[in-house]
């Protein structure tokens, strides 16, 4: 474990500039905390925090100087390892026939991600398994993510909707990162306590002004994370929870929540770990030139699922059912984890405030009233 000073963590944007990064960090923009490309730690939200609850999301000033003194935002890092928008390939007519040119020419962005919360990794390991190490790779994706350094933050204070705990995804980071730091202030003190997690990290560490952490800042470190996962705003019982689901398929509990929901697509919008796409040409009016394009899209409109044979999910409550089920149940059997970090954005950027952690508990608890009579 190391020890970076706050004044002496602007040599890391310097060095991860210099080594031909683009540094992408937290920033502070119309009243929300979003993820941009930054140029120096005087943009990072310092003495900033957000308070979080279902439907609700506001920015407040801390006390203090914090740098990484809240939460998620609206961004997750999906926005650019897997863009809301990408040119599959295009089409230029040459004589009878057509020339086809790449997707992209250009050689992929070499991107540093500073402020990775704990659960986010979690989320970017879950692409991973997608779109990186599956039987379908994405070629795009693969190149972004093994350029990808990554500066984990292990969270200090959880919000009103977070529940990483409960998913085993926080609030400290294990793995997946090259470096990891903790902010701990106390006592007058602020400072960073730094980990390594691979060579490039120890690499771009060893440019930056350091020194070994004493065994009393490590414990320091530490109390701030168990209290943290002593505070998380709401809790999910995992346990049995995919086959639960599976029983309850026709469970009032559904008719319940499509009552409330908007079908509106904002939770799967803010989703760090949803990846749903839809495919769409686009041609000049000549019909000389076409391009085919990649863009997210959502289980919750209503043209996802239409087919040959008509679409068969008609309604609100078939659904939210079936992003639900993905996240808590089918993931599980795909994928080998849950779909569900416990990030918390789906509550926060629903505007009836649905919660996932709510809904569950609610279909477990009546059907287990139900087996025990």
């Amino acid at each position: 474990m190391h020890i970076i000073q706050p004044n002496d963590l602007s040599h890391l944007f310097a060095v991860l500039h210099g080594r031909g990064y683009t540094v992408v960090a937290p920033t502070l923009r119309d009243g929300a905390i979003v993820l941009d490309g930054v140029l120096s730690i005087d943009q990072l939200p310092r003495g900033v925090t957000d308070v979080q609850q279902p439907a609700e999301y506001k920015i407040a000033k801390r006390g203090d100087d914090a740098l990484f003194g809240y939460t998620v935002g609206p961004h997750s890092w999906k926005k650019f390892l897997f863009p809301a928008r990408t040119k599959l390939f295009a089409l230029t007519k040459a004589g009878k026939g057509f020339d086809v040119s790449p997707a992209n020419g250009a050689a992929p962005a070499k991107y540093a991600f500073i402020g990775v919360r704990p659960c986010e990794l979690s989320a970017i390991d879950l692409h991973d398994r997608v779109f990186h190490e599956g039987p379908y790779a994405d070629r795009r994706y693969g190149e972004l993510r093994r350029e990808a350094f990554i500066v984990a933050v292990n969270c200090a204070e959880p919000r009103g909707t977070c529940f990483c705990v409960s998913m085993n995804t926080g609030p400290k980071a294990r793995e997946g990162f090259d470096l990891a730091m903790t902010e701990v202030l106390a006592d007058g003190v602020h400072q960073f306590v730094v980990q390594t997690g691979s060579e490039r990290g120890e690499g771009v560490l060893k440019e930056i002004p350091h020194r070994p952490a004493e065994q009393a800042e490590i414990d320091r470190a530490e109390s701030v994370l168990v209290s943290a996962a002593t505070r998380m705003g709401r809790t999910l019982a995992t346990e049995d929870l995919p086959q639960i689901l599976v029983d309850n398929f026709e469970h009032p509990q559904w008719d319940d929540i499509a009552r409330r929901c908007l079908a509106c697509a904002n939770c799967t919008m803010v989703c760090p770990t949803c990846f749903c796409s839809t495919v769409e040409d686009v041609t000049d009016l000549k019909g000389e030139h076409a391009e085919r394009w990649r863009r997210w899209d959502s289980c919750f409109t209503a043209d996802f699922t239409r087919i040959a044979g008509g679409n068969i999910r008609m309604s609100t409550r078939t659904r939210h059912r079936q992003w639900m089920m993905h996240k808590l149940s089918h993931w599980v059997e795909q994928f080998g984890a849950f779909g569900c970090v416990g990030c918390g954005r789906c509550m926060t950027w629903c505007p009836v405030g649905i919660d996932l952690t709510e809904e569950a508990r609610a279909i477990r608890e009546t059907s287990m009233t139900a087996n025990v009579g």
